[in-house]
């Protein structure tokens, strides 16, 4: 195999190496956010809080980069034309997709976040009940009280449950800020952060697929001239 060859496997394979090892690092940050999030517990089911939708995505995206670069790195070490391919497509894949999400969270902000304060509002809608429901444990896990505010609570001559509070509820200055506000301003700084991580991830996997395509072409090449 010719040295131009050569020197593009081992690039690709010390790549995929370097993009495994931050998907392993994107894993452990997501499960450290996850922990700190915790968990919620209702009527005897425990689920993850909304919140919990980013660090989730993290991890998901995470496994998904770790395993093409697993692919990338056996299909360079091995010279293999078909897992290069294979790795390359992944990567073309992932990279739409990743473009497509990116694209749409810079062209709809205003629908994601009227999503994102949908989820708070139709969990009010299903459960207001008070301490022990899901919109209780949502308060407890954001530090919020209503979709709005305590008002929510109180117009309905409703008394605040403790999660409303940081202290005592009976003095107003303890009451937590309204869930939908909160809820939004926290998805949408994270949604700010994943669309730049995302290009820049965008960009790194562009360079992988460029060298799984060279290596393919000159591995098939070679296996070629040598058939004769």
């Amino acid at each position: 195999m010719d040295c131009g060859t050569s020197l593009v496997k081992y690039i690709l394979f010390i790549f995929n190496t370097i993009v495994s090892v931050l998907g392993i690092l994107a894993i452990v940050y997501g499960v450290l956010i996850l922990k700190s999030i915790g968990t919620i517990e209702v009527n005897g089911q425990v689920g993850f809080p909304p919140q919990a939708l980013m660090p989730i995505v993290l991890i998901s995206l995470g496994s998904i980069v770790v395993f093409i670069s697993f692919l990338g790195c056996c299909g360079a070490i091995r010279e293999s034309v078909c897992m290069t391919m294979s790795y390359a497509v992944f990567l073309l894949i992932l990279l739409i997709l990743q473009l497509t999400l990116i694209v749409l969270l810079f062209t709809n902000k205003d629908k994601y976040e009227k999503a994102m304060g949908d989820v708070i509002d139709n969990a009010w809608k299903a459960d207001h009940q008070g301490e022990g429901g899901v919109f209780d444990a949502i308060q407890g896990s954001l530090h919020c009280c209503g979709p709005n505010s305590a008002a929510d609570y109180l117009i309905q001559a409703k008394s605040l449950p403790a999660s409303c509070c940081n202290g005592s509820c009976l003095l107003p200055t303890n009451y937590y800020p309204g869930c939908r506000g909160k809820f939004v301003e926290l998805m949408s700084a994270g949604s700010e952060t994943a669309k730049y991580a995302g290009i820049g991830l965008i960009a790194v996997e562009l360079i992988g697929f460029i060298f799984a395509c060279c290596l393919a072409n000159n591995v098939r090449n070679y296996k070629r001239r040598n058939a004769y």
